[in-house]
């Protein structure tokens, strides 16, 4: 990636999912400050937040209607 861009998609989405469990980078860290824009890490980060609740509601349901 050029280091003037803008990360891309799945940049912000592998982003994402490091920062959610931890193991973010620091150099993709930095880059996604400085390059990134807030308010798309902001919108990616409350989708994988809803995503993930929804998974886990799911699997939930599932485990308790087998009971």
């Amino acid at each position: 990636m050029n280091e003037s861009q803008k990360p891309g998609f799945l940049a912000v989405l592998l982003s994402t999912f490091a920062a959610a469990f931890g193991v973010q980078s620091q150099k993709n860290r930095e880059r996604d400050f400085k390059h990134g824009s807030l308010w798309v890490f902001i919108t990616a980060g409350v989708i994988f937040t809803a995503l993930f609740a929804l998974t886990v509601y799911s699997i939930v349901q599932g485990v308790l209607a087998t009971q």
